[in-house]
């Protein structure tokens, strides 16, 4: 994802309205060694603060939810990002364990313990889109390449929350039934406007 500078004044208006949010940002790992190396050497990296500066709140409902992928590392900086979109953080809505092919667990790297899975947080604005009680949080796939999210996240954010106005940002590919924004894909909103420009 390229760093990005704009004039949220100056955004076009947005029609569609979203009550899902489903992003996966691209979080810079600086300093933190062979973590950012890996993770440049796969996508392009935002810093915190042009991800916490993405006008999001122009394309929400006044009643929406937000699931948000992070690492363990990036715990922290997650919960400003929902901070600053304009959510309040409430739990965690899903808990990744991968795997390897063989389905023996996935060996990270880590500073510390070594990595296996990723959380999934939700944070809401006003009152969240909800249908059903019957959710389960742990989600246990095979860990393809780089970065890529179980497809079994999308449905369960739909059966969680319903078949309603939904994007993913940050996104690698189109999912039926789902708007999307990011570089890697055609996109089916503007988000920066005529006044986003790389930096």
């Amino acid at each position: 994802m390229k760093n990005v500078v704009y004039n949220a004044d100056c955004l076009p208006a947005m029609r569609k309205k979203y009550q899902i949010i489903y992003a996966d940002p691209p979080w810079s790992y600086r300093n933190m060694g062979n973590i950012q190396a890996t993770a440049n050497s796969h996508y392009k990296t935002m810093s915190q603060e042009d991800i916490e500066k993405l006008p999001i709140q122009s394309i929400v409902n006044d009643n929406c939810i937000l699931f948000l992928w992070a690492t363990f590392p990036k715990i922290q900086e997650a919960l400003n990002v929902i901070k600053a979109w304009g959510f309040e953080y409430k739990t965690v809505g899903f808990v990744w364990v991968k795997k390897n092919k063989n389905w023996t667990n996935f060996f990270g790297v880590g500073w510390y313990t070594r990595s296996n899975a990723e959380v999934c947080l939700i944070g809401v604005k006003g009152k969240a889109p909800k249908i059903s009680n019957s959710i389960g949080s742990i989600v246990e796939t095979i860990r393809e390449y780089h970065s890529k999210k179980p497809y079994i996240i999308r449905k369960k954010i739909v059966e969680f929350s319903g078949d309603i106005l939904r994007i993913e940002l940050f996104a690698r590919q189109k999912t039926e039934g789902w708007d999307v924004w990011g570089n890697e894909v055609e996109s089916d909103i503007d988000l920066l406007g005529s006044t986003g420009k790389e930096i």
